[in-house]
């Protein structure tokens, strides 16, 4: 049972208690500010083996080896120190203690504010444990970044998490959502933002890490999550470092033809750009809550994960978000990375992006937003759409008011803004909403309007509303039926 009023020395003070539970702590590069939470909870010895702090980059390598690329807060520097200490608690300890203690290895590696304030603050956790004595063990790892502006707060708020960290995996273990719910207990998202959480372990072999992803962001724990073209969850600022980003945002329910020549076509204009290394471009496509949802209805979280696994099929990433405006995505995406980025949007995105009505809680309205939006590296390219007359409506006869062409036409000049070329007529009639409803209907042909293997998945899986396989069969009969009756 969720206890949300529980303070964090209470946590410590519980797990102190709890003769079961023993192991250590390792904790780099902002103090041992988790294990200290619980020398001063009080009763410590029931519950630390032993407390470590390899601050020193020549200790820290000596202890656990060196990294790729001589970075120290990643992930894979995190894992080397879980295994190591959670194999020297069970080497040490196991014939004294083992059949009657679920043992624990609790690590960090952060870099908390420097003293001008001038680095950005993050940092990787986890723990490694068990749930029942000499059985197996599992992983509960994080990614979080820290936004208090002064170091000893951040500090105060690592050890906060750190105690959550460890309160939930052994009590909340049944329920994923719970202990994911309870790492912010005592802690505001003004304080720190978890991005990334990854669960693995045989207790937890039904964990959707992805789902835990989705709602991350659903409850404002951080603004994005990213998932590799393999499914797994990645922290964003780590998988995307030093990348070319290429990215189509859209419900994309389901991807179709028309995004497939998008797709194609964008691609190969981005890496005709000289500032663009094709070795370290990646692919994202970008589904906001915004898009993930029905009308007032709540996330399907099936569905979420259909289109997930389609996109993934395809080859690319996946991005979910909150940010609904693009020059909020930008801003993001240019924390990710300082190269050159690129947005694929459809002309009406574009017609949107130039609304006004969408800034007036900005003090310098549409004007402070594309500062933002158009300043950072990033281009953006425009799929043209098809009118109602067959005209393509495209960048050269786009429709802008007038106090706003200027400032159109400056974009254009300074190549932040390109039409797609070389597109495909063939696939413009094409939409989203018009493919779902056939599919919906058991309607046959909607098959041609998206690519073999994504509708491949769709039969096989009975995605996005098709009839099962019977159900299918007497639906075809019933409209050649119906149009033989005409």
């Amino acid at each position: 049972m969720y206890e949300k009023n529980l303070g964090t020395k209470q946590k410590a003070l519980r797990i102190n208690l709890d003769r079961r539970i023993y192991g250590s702590f390792a904790e780099i590069g902002a103090g041992q500010e988790t294990a200290a939470y619980f020398f001063k909870a009080g009763g410590a010895s029931g519950t630390i083996a032993k407390t470590m702090s390899a601050y020193d980059m020549t200790f820290s390598d000596a202890i656990y080896g060196t990294e790729e690329g001589g970075r120290y807060v990643v992930e894979s520097r995190l894992m080397k120190m879980l295994n190591r200490e959670y194999n020297l608690v069970e080497k040490r300890l196991s014939e004294k203690r083992g059949v009657d203690s679920t043992f624990f290895a609790f690590a960090n590696t952060v870099v908390a504010l420097n003293f001008q304030k001038t680095n950005e603050s993050h940092g990787w956790i986890g723990l490694q444990f068990q749930l029942t004595p000499m059985g197996p063990t599992n992983y509960v790892v994080i990614h979080v970044r820290m936004r208090d502006d002064e170091n000893i707060l951040q500090q105060q708020a690592l050890g906060i998490i750190g105690v959550n960290l460890i309160y939930g995996c052994y009590y909340y273990y049944k329920s994923p959502e719970i202990l994911l719910m309870s790492l912010m207990d005592d802690l505001t998202t003004d304080r720190i933002e978890i991005d990334m959480v990854r669960f693995s372990g045989p207790d937890f072999a039904k964990v959707d890490n992805r789902l835990m992803s989705l709602r991350l962001v659903k409850n404002g724990f951080t603004d994005a999550a990213l998932f590799g073209s393999d499914g797994g969850v990645l922290q964003p600022s780590e998988a995307l470092y030093k990348k070319h980003i290429l990215m189509m945002r859209g419900r994309l329910r389901p991807i179709t033809n028309v995004h497939i020549d998008l797709i194609s076509n964008g691609q190969k204009q981005f890496l005709a750009e000289e500032d663009v290394d094709e070795s370290k471009v990646v692919l994202i496509s970008e589904l906001t809550l915004h898009n993930l949802k029905a009308g007032d209805r709540d996330i399907d979280e099936k569905d979420f994960l259909d289109r997930v696994d389609i996109l993934c099929s395809l080859g690319h990433m996946v991005m979910i978000s909150n940010h609904h405006e693009y020059y909020r995505l930008v801003a993001y995406l240019s924390r990710l990375t300082k190269l050159k980025s690129g947005l694929l949007l459809g002309s009406p995105n574009l017609q949107d992006i130039f609304e006004e009505k969408h800034y007036q809680f900005l003090q310098g309205g549409i004007l402070e937003s594309f500062a933002t939006l158009f300043s950072r590296k990033v281009k953006l390219y425009i799929y043209p759409t098809l009118q109602p007359d067959g005209s393509v409506y495209s960048c050269e006869n786009f429709r802008v008011p007038e106090h706003l062409r200027p400032l159109f036409q400056y974009l254009i000049v300074n190549d932040k803004i390109e039409d797609i070329k070389n597109y495909n007529t063939e696939h413009m009639h094409i939409t989203t909403d018009f493919v779902l409803e056939m599919i919906k209907r058991g309607e046959p042909g909607w098959e041609k309007l998206v690519p073999e293997n994504v509708a491949q998945i769709i039969k096989e899986k009975s995605l996005f509303g098709l009839p099962s396989e019977n159900n299918y069969v007497d639906t075809v009969k019933q409209i050649h039926q119906a149009v033989g009756n005409l």
